[in-house]
């Protein structure tokens, strides 16, 4: 599948440094990243085979765009150069959604005629920021956020309407307020503007309510495969408990709890905990619950009052679990660990942990969720030794 992937050329790939694997074929690419999973977890755990992209191009579904002046005081949007905050202009990325990047194209169009200041970081002068778009795989359904300093925003009403002349296929749209000076680029309050403030998509058969802040796998595509590997990995027959740790607005827990007898996903997140519930009650899922806490914390007072759990699925961020959390899974003492890495480093660091601790790390399958950057995910099978 790799070796027919024929390489496009990005024109501002030296400027944006957004994918620093480009220049290299895509075979390459995704052997260099199998290569460096079975380099990192050799001693701990067999490393299958990478699962590649048959169509590495234009899979995110969530992109977002900052903007900027040039000397002649027009408007261009992209994104920053690596490392700093100077926008290189972007106006078709190659692994970006197209339909994204042409509603971002078209809001710079607007701004003009809408008198709309772009922000200036320097000065704190100006008044939009960023635009972050999210598009449903399945659903079709399109999220646009635009990213304001203030709350106020005339001619909001004519902006909706004149941007959805444009695209008709936005379902809504979203101020979202961040008046910090920091480089997070969305902020805490979200304003509806136009439509029901989220959208839904499909995934491996469970629909799931995206909100401006949920995180949401980016790569529907590969997501489903993944996430399919995960369950297999868990052998449910439905008799299992199962904790889903990290569990954001449900996504994994959901897809479980149609094998398991229970799921309980933990968060921390209180908009992630809301959306997982809302995701249950959508899906008729009455065998997920969620609770907003610490899992680890969770954890250990479920084994302090002498409950168990079957499976634990772990899918921390790029820094990995702490060992708090880890001496949390020991504890609990589930049969079976499933750990979804999108960290090699990390991911050997906490395996070697959990393997001095009586686990045996059996399986583990990376896939290229992706394609033209450096990151690699891997999902991992741990069993308790006999």
């Amino acid at each position: 599948m790799a070796n027919k992937v024929e390489s496009k050329k990005c024109p501002v790939v030296k400027r944006c440094g957004g994918c620093s694997c480009k220049g290299t074929s895509y075979k390459e690419q995704t052997d260099m990243k199998e290569k460096q999973v079975r380099k990192l977890l050799k001693g701990i755990c067999k490393v299958e085979p990478i699962v590649g992209m048959e169509n590495p191009y234009h899979y995110r579904n969530k992109i977002h765009a900052a903007f900027a002046h040039l000397r002649d005081g027009s408007v261009v949007s992209g994104k920053y150069a690596e490392g700093t905050h100077r926008v290189v202009p972007v106006d078709d990325c190659l692994i970006e959604d197209e339909k994204a990047d042409a509603i971002v194209r078209d809001i710079r169009g607007l701004l003009r005629s809408f008198k709309i200041k772009i922000y200036n970081e320097d000065s704190g002068y100006g008044l939009l920021r960023y635009v972050m778009v999210r598009r449903g795989f399945t659903s079709g359904e399109i999220m646009v956020v635009l990213v304001l300093v203030s709350p106020i925003f005339p001619s909001k009403n004519n902006f909706v309407k004149a941007l959805r002349k444009l695209h008709p296929e936005i379902t809504t749209v979203v101020l979202n307020v961040n008046d910090k000076r920091t480089s997070m680029v969305l902020g805490e309050r979200n304003i509806t503007i136009y439509g029901k403030g989220y959208i839904e998509d499909e995934l491996c058969g469970c629909i799931f309510r995206i909100s401006p802040s949920s995180f949401y796998q980016v790569n529907p595509v590969q997501t489903e495969k993944l996430y399919g590997k995960a369950v297999e990995f868990a052998g449910l027959t439905g008799k299992e408990r199962v904790i889903d740790a990290y569990c954001g607005i449900g996504t994994i827990g959901l897809i479980a709890s149609k094998h398991a007898k229970e799921v309980i996903g933990v968060e921390l997140n209180k908009d992630a905990v809301r959306d997982a519930g809302i995701n249950a009650k959508r899906n008729g899922s009455k065998n997920f619950k969620v609770c907003q806490g610490d899992a680890g914390a969770f954890m250990v007072q479920m084994a302090a009052e002498g409950k168990r759990a079957d499976v634990v699925f772990m899918d921390p961020p790029r820094a990995g679990s702490d060992e708090a959390f880890l001496s949390s899974v020991v504890k609990l003492g589930p049969e079976k660990v499933v750990y979804i890495s999108c960290n090699p480093v990390t991911l050997a660091r906490d395996l070697r942990y959990l393997v001095r601790k009586g686990y045996e790390a059996v399986r583990a399958v990376p896939y290229d969720m992706f394609a033209w950057t450096e990151y690699v995910e891997t999902a991992v099978l741990l069993v308790q030794k006999g």
